[in-house]
């Protein structure tokens, strides 16, 4: 079972008036990198924000048929050993990245030198070019599913992605190591920790940003290469997120 690790390594009691919003990211430093810029986006006089990360859509086993039971699974033993019930949720916000999972699978190359899959903006070059079709075709049915799925647990729902991945969105750069990952998360998060609303407009008004509806942009990261180009849809969430705040005040 793939396990989601807290981001802040505590635990945090929910108290009555405020309502727990769950965010899943993939991996450390993108915990590292939006963790504390995702915070600033809600009251935290109305809610406590967790930030966990796991890749739960390239788990070994899961499927377009699984995900959703996955998600349900990990949520209801997060509740247990937390002593919650969906009540204590507003919501799960969910970041994914979309590893070029929609492209042709012509835009698959192999390559025999490539010891580890080589991400550009227009191929995918690998050693092991059927593995990765595979991964593709599976990847892509997760998040076809997810991406229309409402609610977990009875807890409302939205995926984001990061194409082809957070590295790329945050800092337009593909193919970094695990140490330029930390290296990097630690240097956006640094940049915006004291200018939120330059976080804000670097995310929603960048070449990159996409937003249209929410199920429109799922439908343009599907189409030709986008999957493997720079564009994410989480300006929605954060759009999302600061009109429920203006609606909280003037309540």
């Amino acid at each position: 079972m793939l396990r989601l690790h807290l981001h802040s390594g505590r635990r945090e009691r929910v108290e009555a008036r405020k309502k727990l919003v769950f965010v899943i990211v993939e991996g450390p430093s993108d915990a590292e990198a939006l963790g504390l810029l995702l915070e600033q986006l809600f009251d935290t006089n109305r809610v406590y924000v967790h930030i966990v990360y796991g890749d739960i859509t390239s788990e070994r086993g899961v499927t377009a048929r699984t995900i959703r039971s996955k998600l349900g699974q990990i949520l209801r033993f997060y509740m247990r050993s937390n002593h919650l019930s969906p009540q204590h949720f507003q919501e799960i916000i969910h970041l994914v990245d979309t590893d070029g999972v929609y492209i042709p699978n012509c835009n698959v190359v192999e390559d025999k030198n490539a010891q580890h899959p080589w991400y550009s903006a227009w191929e995918i070059r690998t050693a092991n070019r059927e593995s990765i079709i595979d991964r593709n075709l599976t990847k892509s049915g997760c998040l076809n599913k997810i991406s229309e799925t409402p609610t977990i647990c009875n807890i409302p729902y939205q995926v984001y992605y990061m194409s082809c991945n957070l590295d790329h969105v945050l800092y337009n750069v593909l193919n970094a190591t695990d140490e330029e990952k930390e290296r990097y998360s630690l240097a956006f998060a640094k940049k915006f920790k004291t200018d939120f609303l330059g976080f804000i407009k670097f995310i929603s008004e960048s070449k990159f940003s996409i937003n249209k509806g929410y199920l429109d942009s799922w439908d343009f990261i599907k189409q030709d290469c986008h999957s493997l180009e720079r564009y994410t849809n989480l300006g929605i969430c954060i759009a999302r997120a600061r009109n429920n705040q203006i609606a909280n005040i003037t309540s």
